[in-house]
């Protein structure tokens, strides 16, 4: 997994959503493998201290079906009036994608100030969110010696213990855990052994 061009995909989404999006990659057991959020911070707060995620109708869309619909969309109820909130701070127009396996679900949801989405945005978006969702997924299992640095820092060892029974250095040791983490995309450790996890690679 090449993190410079994931970053260059991820970046192309600022160009469709004019006020932000929202971008959860893998969810399982309702936690993200990755976590991208852009909308303004008076409504993500506003969103977080009235619990709306549980009641948003883009959640329950998104893992009960997969492909894009408009927020428009006057099939999906919306009994809180979240969308109409949505408007007062500068969302009035937005799209939801949700694709891959129901245990490994990606969902993104984007929004603008000014007009809908067009069909053709949202078919770009989508095929976007579908190479996001493939780029950060470790198809390819950790080698055996990533798994063994990992599994010892799971296991609660520090670095120079975890090196001396392995037999090696301990900058040996960092190297191993670097290309774990790289492979991973992750930023510390503890997140590659939590993910390496998610993924039943240890």
């Amino acid at each position: 997994m090449d993190k410079a061009e994931f970053d260059r995909e991820l970046k192309q989404l600022d160009g469709y959503a004019e006020a932000g999006y929202f971008l959860a990659l893998h969810i399982r057991f309702t936690s993200p493998m990755m976590f991208f959020q852009t909308y303004n911070k008076a409504w993500t707060d506003h969103y977080s201290e009235n619990g709306y995620v549980l009641r948003d109708p883009m959640t329950a869309w998104s893992f009960s079906t997969t492909g894009t619909t408009r927020w428009s969309n006057p099939r999906i109820p919306d009994p809180f009036g979240i969308f109409e909130q949505a408007k007062t701070f500068g969302l009035k127009f937005g799209a939801t994608i949700s694709t891959g396996p129901i245990l490994s679900r990606t969902v993104c949801s984007l929004a603008r100030g000014d007009r809908e989405f067009t069909d053709q945005e949202i078919s770009e978006v989508h095929q976007l969110v579908k190479r996001l969702h493939a780029m950060c997924e470790p198809t390819q299992r950790l080698t055996k010696a990533q798994t063994e640095a990992l599994k010892l820092i799971a296991d609660g060892h520090r670095h120079a213990a975890a090196a001396a029974m392995l037999g090696i250095s301990e900058s040996a040791l960092k190297v191993r855990l670097a290309s774990a983490r790289e492979r991973l995309m992750a930023r510390t450790t503890a997140e590659a052994v939590q993910r390496a996890k998610d993924f039943n690679l240890l």
